[in-house]
């Protein structure tokens, strides 16, 4: 969907409160380039209105009787893909902003949105843009961080920090007596590590632990 200058953007409301739609359509109806085209009161009328309408935005709610408005997003899209659903919602909690996106949802605003906010966030699907309100765009923000910096998975997880630390001297081609001075250990202490390395990796000897743990990036230069 790209909303063409000129073409009034005809928008469907998906709400289950009538003095919501009732309002909403008549702040809606006093901006001249869009035009409320039809109004649904539960997610099934939803579906079926979008099919026989075929509106350029929905504007969904997601708590609504029988078919919630995340189940209808999903169908409209499928079904439509064309059509832009912006979610207008009370609910901010990770689940419902996650599952709207994933069902394809264009944007998500919350009831608190005033008009000139929801009248933008119109306008940014209907010129094919996703859009989100302040508060739903850092809560993604911080998600998406927190995925980009999550810790790399440790190698070989099974073993204790030190033993991976004497795994990478063995994989270096070092022998127990040089480990032990290099670590400040006893000559014992490292055969127990050396020991311990053998059982969890599940390897017969020190040239399958040396063969593990080059494929795996240690011992490099």
């Amino acid at each position: 969907m790209n909303w063409n200058d000129g073409e009034k953007l005809r928008i469907m409301l998906a709400d289950d409160h009538p003095m919501f739609r009732e309002g909403l359509t008549a702040s809606l109806g006093s901006v001249p380039e869009f035009e409320v085209v039809g109004e649904a009161s539960g997610g099934e009328e939803a579906v079926r209105l979008a099919q026989q309408l075929q509106p350029d935005i929905i504007l969904m709610d997601i708590n609504m009787p029988g078919k919630n408005g995340i189940e209808a997003t999903r169908d409209i899209v499928w079904h439509s893909p064309h059509i832009g659903i912006l979610i207008l919602t009370m609910f901010d909690d990770d689940a419902s902003v996650f599952s709207a996106m994933r069902a394809g949802a264009r944007g998500y605003l919350l009831k608190g949105a005033n008009k000139q906010e929801i009248v933008r966030a119109l306008q940014a699907v209907g010129s094919g843009e996703a859009i989100f309100s302040a508060s739903i765009a850092r809560r993604m923000m911080f998600y998406f961080d927190a995925l980009t910096n999550k810790p790399a998975e440790p190698l070989f997880p099974e073993l204790s920090d030190r033993e991976r630390e004497v795994l990478e001297w063995i994989a270096k081609g070092h022998d127990n007596a040089f480990i032990a001075r290099k670590l400040g250990l006893s000559l014992k202490t490292v055969r127990n590590h050396v020991s311990n390395i053998l059982n969890k990796l599940q390897v017969v000897d020190r040239a399958q632990a040396i063969l593990m743990a080059r494929e795996a990036g240690l011992g490099q230069p």
